[in-house]
Formats: structure tokens, C-alpha cells, sequence
């Protein structure tokens, strides 16, 4: 006759369900553990490059700084000029002191304030960089 014992059969499937959850369980853990790395790893590889921009805009702001000292038009142009050098100052200060993510939460931050002015600068900024890339892919 068959051993139909059903409290060893109830512990077979406890004990087989309970080493599939542990499989799962460490395989999630690992796949996090993984996509954690690979955030860190890109967020370090954007800080790195930050020196870089924070050293362009000085750059950019120097070149317009001056050019406004001898503009080809009025005050007006020569103040707007040092006012957009200074804010590109500024912008190099805050790239340098400041890593990615504090960075992203600023601009989330600020997004979620101005909705629309966001909405409006990020359509500008396409523009420009779609303006950009046509231009250099057209030559």
C-alpha cells in the first residue's frame, strides 16, 4: 500500500516553496544590488565630467565678459552681456560644488515650483540642441 502521508507531503511543498522564495529573494537582492552599482558608476562618470563643464562655462563667461567690455551696440547690450557672464559664473560655481544628485533635486524642485517656465526653457533648450545638431549634420 502507498505511504499517502499527507503531513510529509504538505512539508515537501513547504520546504520546496520555502527554497524558492529564498532563490528569489537573493536573486532580487542581487539584481538590485547590480542596478545600484550601475547608478553609482554613472552618476560618478557625470561627476567627473563636471569639472570639465564647470571649466567651459568660466570660459564662456570670460569670452563674454569680454566682448561686452566693447560691444557693437548699446549699454543695454553691454549689461545684458556681463549679466549673462555672470550668471555663467555663477552656474560653473554650482557645477563644481555640487554633485549629481543634489544637482537633480534642485531641478526637480525647481520644476515642480514653475511647471510652465520649466516646460517653456526645456522647449528652448530642445530647440537649441535639435538647431545644433541639424546644423552640424547638414555640412
Amino acid at each position: 500500500m502507498a505511504n499517502n502521508n499527507p503531513t510529509s507531503f504538505t512539508d515537501k511543498i513547504s520546504e520546496e516553496s520555502a527554497g524558492l522564495v529564498e532563490k528569489v529573494s537573493a536573486g532580487t537582492a542581487q539584481l538590485k544590488a547590480k542596478a545600484s552599482e550601475f547608478g553609482r558608476l554613472a552618476a560618478d562618470k557625470i561627476d567627473e565630467n563636471m569639472t570639465a563643464a564647470a571649466a567651459g562655462l568660466d570660459k564662456a563667461a570670460a569670452s563674454i565678459h569680454n566682448t561686452a567690455d566693447n560691444p557693437p551696440g548699446v549699454e543695454t547690450a553691454r549689461e545684458m552681456a556681463h549679466a549673462t557672464a555672470d550668471k555663467l559664473s555663477a552656474t560653473a560655481e554650482y557645477v563644481r560644488e555640487h554633485d549629481v544628485d543634489t544637482i537633480m533635486t534642485g531641478v526637480r524642485a525647481t520644476v515642480r515650483r514653475n511647471p510652465g517656465q520649466s516646460l517653456i526653457i526645456a522647449g528652448f533648450i530642445g530647440f537649441l540642441i535639435g538647431r545644433s545638431l541639424r546644423s552640424r549634420y547638414s555640412d
